[in-house]
């Protein structure tokens, strides 16, 4: 009976240490994944400060045209203003899914002023045939590109994440060690993949308005 006893230990002994073993590594495995998430996060951020720091220098050459419609600018301006009033830490991954749907939004808001202004200036020769807006629009497009590559990897390292701690033995602690569900990027229009943005300046240019 004692020798039972104390087989049955042993099992038992030799249990926990693989069920140890497991959880260590397993454990592990989430903080690699979570430090990914952060990193893409990061890479999501500067590109979005990219785009912040052209729109000066777009906002400062489109307002020498002549006649130039100043509500457009006045949106751009105010879009990229209600941008940095949403709070969010640039190195740390939201958890929670309403700060990331309002720091969407406001980035969508602008985004869509900054296309708004490129449709703007299509009827303005002058400025279409100034050097420093040409440079300064296909930079602006290249940075889009940034921006939805940016957030596509932020949104595939998150579903990785996402995945981890809902798999065992992750979900007996992920939560109480502090790895909770973390939130992707709306699959919204202009969230997923840049905005359609023709420079086509090539081309018959309406007379602008007055």
């Amino acid at each position: 009976m004692a020798k039972y006893a104390l087989g049955c230990f042993g099992l038992l002994v030799v249990a926990i240490v693989i069920l140890l073993i497991g959880g260590c590594g397993s454990y592990n495995g989430l903080v690699r994944l979570s430090q990914d998430v952060n990193a893409k996060w990061a890479d999501v951020q500067t590109q979005y400060q990219r785009r912040a720091d052209l729109i000066p220098n777009l906002v400062s050459t489109v307002s020498g045209a002549a006649n130039f419609e100043k509500s457009t600018l006045v949106e751009v301006t105010n879009a990229r203003a209600s941008v940095g009033q949403v709070k969010i830490d640039p190195n740390n991954a939201p958890t929670d899914p309403q700060q990331l749907q309002q720091y969407q939004a406001a980035q969508n808001q602008l985004g869509g002023a900054l296309s708004h202004l490129l449709v703007v200036a299509e009827r303005y020769p002058d400025l279409k045939a100034n050097a420093s807006f040409r440079d300064l629009s296909a930079a602006l497009e290249g940075t889009e590109n940034r921006i939805a590559v940016a957030r596509n990897d932020f949104n595939d390292s998150t579903q990785s994440y996402d995945t981890a701690i809902k798999t065992f033995p992750a979900v007996l602690y992920a939560s109480a060690m502090g790895f909770p569900y973390k939130p992707y990027f709306e699959a919204a229009a202009g969230s997923e993949k840049a905005p359609s943005v023709n420079f086509n300046f090539g081309g018959a240019t309406p007379t602008p308005a007055q």
